[in-house]
């Protein structure tokens, strides 16, 4: 995975939107449901998807990136969704 500036903002927002340390984000075992048991703020999936939201909002915000909220279970792996997010990031700067 390509750990561009705008994936890592991505990244370091949604880790501190979920509390757990963003190294853990990149870990290819790490699932979705993995960051809802550690973080400590997060209780299910409803609350997963309130922090996709708030860094999503964030990147328009400070960057002026609009990317959309992926849907995966949650025995997906974290990296998956990273590199869903990666793919919009590099299609909306060459854009």
């Amino acid at each position: 995975m390509n750990q561009s500036p705008l994936l890592m903002f991505v990244v370091d927002r949604f880790a501190g939107y979920a509390g757990v340390p963003a190294a853990d984000l990149l870990r290819p075992e790490v699932t979705m449901a993995d960051v809802i048991a550690r973080s400590p703020s997060m209780h299910n999936s409803i609350d997963l998807m309130e922090a996709f939201a708030r860094t999503s909002n964030a990147l328009k915000k400070e960057h002026g990136v609009r990317i959309k909220l992926p849907t995966f279970p949650l025995d997906t792996p974290m990296v998956t969704v990273l590199a869903a997010f990666e793919t919009q990031l590099a299609a909306a700067v060459a854009s």
